[in-house]
């Protein structure tokens, strides 16, 4: 299936939700038309949500002849609005914009089979269509949205003004596999098994008899890309694992260990903490951080692929949200929100050729073909940890002594957060350290430290991101054993931010 983004912030979540019904989805830009669709002959589209207005100048606009193709469409808020205009009705702006929860009555429509006729739906709009087009009827409204939903079940054409992709609409997914299964006839077959099997295949095909070089993190984007690369082609790869001296406690000897001796991938092991530290000596901008991590990155790649020989191929864990947060998702509207070190961090002249595996995967998909693949469950539900580490979660120049506090002070996080039996609760939780100093009192004496910020969320694919509500007893026994056991701490604060408007990572 085929989403046709138009720029909301939700486009990449609709793919997600179609996956998770087992049915294979890519985002595409909304600028595809009629014979690139034929090409790749899908069951199904779905026009996305988008912030802009459909009639003002400049919005996203589509090929109208991707509505004659007969392929069963959704139109989901902006893409309904579009859907609607394009066929003949109308779209006009509301005096009362609608964002947030409302109640809807849904009528009789394949999309709302065996569903409850009235119930909570998402909604997220200034627009509405006042006008159904031309031999559609209206199968939905809402106090403030007459015509919620719309269809014209005989050309396959359906609309809904609400987000049935979001959690928010309780029966949204529902919704999803009623028109995927029932009105398109996919089949729910997209399992990780076909994409392993896919993936080995296609790996296969771009690699041939090369040799390839991975870098190996430790994480479970690059012990699964590992894995997969290994399955396709056997002692073709050599994992290389840069210990950039930024990784948090005893993560190093963990990734030696799992991969040298659990899997017995062959393994480089590069110690190389001064060479990263003197080149971000003095830097302080995130993005420049990111930039130089990845560049690093590649270089030290590069050296270790020297010795091996002829090697081609680079191997790297990217996932979507990594390409959709630097920009570079196909839709090609998507906001860069920060350069990723695997993606907006490579160098232009870098010699080797990518694979990446996971490129199209959210988290949670990369898991469970993690789990298909046998990691161990420690690996597999290891919390995401960025490229560049501990480097972009000291706010400031990155100094050895600086990461030797939150090296110290994260460790003590993790451990009370396992012992609470919150680990696998959390998307992530760690310590931030702002290179900051402030008042404090311990033993009667003054003291000028630096304060660790705790930031805990829980999330279910990165793109958004809540807060996590830890008790308080819990907070209170990280503060205190942070404050008494890490010295040049004498102060625990809290993040207590969503993302959006803030992201997970503070840098």
């Amino acid at each position: 299936m085929l989403v046709i983004d138009f720029g909301g912030q939700y486009s990449q979540l609709i793919a997600r939700r179609v996956r998770e019904a087992r049915v294979y989805s890519e985002l595409v830009s909304h600028r595809i038309g009629p014979d690139e669709i034929r090409a790749r002959n899908p069951l199904a589209l779905v026009l996305s949500g988008g912030p802009a207005s459909v009639y003002a100048e400049g919005a996203p606009q589509m090929d109208a002849r991707n509505l004659e193709l007969g392929i069963p469409t959704l139109g989901i808020c902006y893409g309904m609005q579009l859907m609607a205009r394009q066929l003949g009705g109308t779209v006009e702006s509301n005096d009362v914009s609608e964002y947030g929860k409302a109640e809807a009555a849904l009528g009789e429509s394949p999309l709302f089979h065996d569903l409850p006729p009235e119930q909570t739906v998402w909604m997220s709009h200034r627009d509405s269509v006042t006008a159904a087009p031309p031999g559609a009827r209206v199968t939905a409204s809402s106090p403030s949205t007459p015509i919620a939903a719309f269809e014209d079940a005989g050309r396959g054409l359906y609309g809904v003004q609400f987000h049935p992709e979001v959690v928010h609409t309780p029966h949204g997914q529902d919704m999803l596999e009623n028109f995927l299964y029932d009105v398109a006839g996919a089949p729910p077959v997209w399992t990780p098994a076909a994409v392993i099997e896919e993936q080995v295949e296609r790996i296969r095909a771009q690699v041939g008899k090369e040799k390839v070089i991975c870098g190996l993190s430790g994480g479970v984007d690059s012990a699964v890309a590992a894995l997969l690369v290994h399955k396709a082609v056997g002692d073709q790869l050599t994992c290389v694992f840069v210990d950039h001296g930024l990784l948090r406690h005893n993560e190093a000897e963990q990734v030696v260990e799992t991969f040298g001796g659990h899997f017995r991938v062959p393994l480089v092991h590069v110690r190389a903490q001064e060479r990263f530290l003197t080149r971000l000596s003095g830097v302080t901008d995130p993005e420049a951080k990111r930039m130089i991590v990845g560049e690093e990155f590649i270089r030290v790649f590069e050296e270790e692929a020297a010795g091996l020989g002829d090697v081609r191929f680079l191997v790297q864990g990217t996932l979507y949200s990594d390409v959709i947060e630097s920009g570079g998702g196909e839709g090609g509207v998507a906001a860069k929100i920060k350069s990723h070190h695997n993606v907006g961090g490579l160098p232009d002249d870098m010699e080797m050729e990518l694979v990446e595996p996971l490129r199209l995967l959210f988290k949670d998909e990369v898991r469970r073909v993690g789990e298909e693949l046998g990691l161990p469950q420690r690996m597999v539900w290891r919390q995401p940890f960025p490229g560049p580490g501990l480097a972009i979660r000291i706010v400031g120049d990155v100094t050895l002594e600086r990461l030797e506090i939150l090296r110290a002070a994260d460790a003590i996080l993790q451990e009370e957060i396992r012992r609470a039996g919150l680990y696998r609760d959390l998307w992530q939780s760690f310590a931030v350290l702002p290179a900051i100093r402030s008042v404090g009192v311990q033993g009667d004496e003054r003291t000028y430290a630096y304060p660790i910020v705790i930031r805990a969320v829980t999330s279910e694919d990165a793109m958004t991101a809540d807060w996590a509500r830890i008790p308080y007893d819990v907070l209170e026994t990280i503060s205190s054993r942070i404050i008494n056991e890490v010295q040049g701490v004498n102060r625990v604060a809290l993040d207590l931010s969503s993302k959006p408007p803030a992201t997970i990572e503070w840098e």
